[in-house]
């Protein structure tokens, strides 16, 4: 059963090799990373560890066997809200892992972050997140634009 861990520095080329296997997967809903994300991934790792470690951002992977099936994400902590952000791999989704992953969070928002509110985002062609996001409970906030496609901004109170 996949778990959902804290990032750290050993993930890094598990990390790169989930965000690999599913570049062209994920660039069909969410903006794409660009090259030179995957070119200078370590710095870009490093840099997000180190913003980890001073509050800003809380990352997550979800972890089975080895390998990352998943990451979740709370950015931009500050006065008790945060953004989420996920990504399933494709050859794991539509098995109720974003769902599970996105509860857990949300309960990981409180209990160790100590946030009460949280925001995301999602494509209107992006049926998958957007049924995440109902399911933990966010409601539609307003309409927004990724990457040039159309969205829905969500909101979800965490107290």
């Amino acid at each position: 059963m996949p778990e959902l861990v804290r990032l750290h520095l050993d993930h890094a080329s598990a990390v790169l090799a989930f965000e690999r296997e599913n570049r062209a997967y994920f660039a069909a809903s969410v903006p794409d990373r660009g090259d030179d994300y995957f070119a200078n991934f370590d710095e870009r790792h490093r840099a997000l560890l180190e913003e980890q470690d001073a509050g800003v951002c809380q990352f997550h992977v979800l972890m089975e066997d080895g390998e990352v099936l998943g990451r979740v994400n709370l950015f931009d902590l500050a006065d008790g809200d945060a953004e989420l952000g996920f990504r399933i791999a494709e050859k794991a989704a539509g098995q109720g892992l974003a769902a599970k992953a996105v509860a857990e969070i949300c309960a990981l928002a409180v209990e160790a972050y100590g946030l009460s509110s949280l925001r995301a985002a999602a494509a209107l062609d992006n049926a998958g997140s957007r049924a995440v996001l109902a399911k933990a409970g966010f409601a539609v906030t307003g309409e927004t634009v990724l990457a040039g496609k159309p969205g829905l901004a969500y909101a979800l109170s965490l107290r």
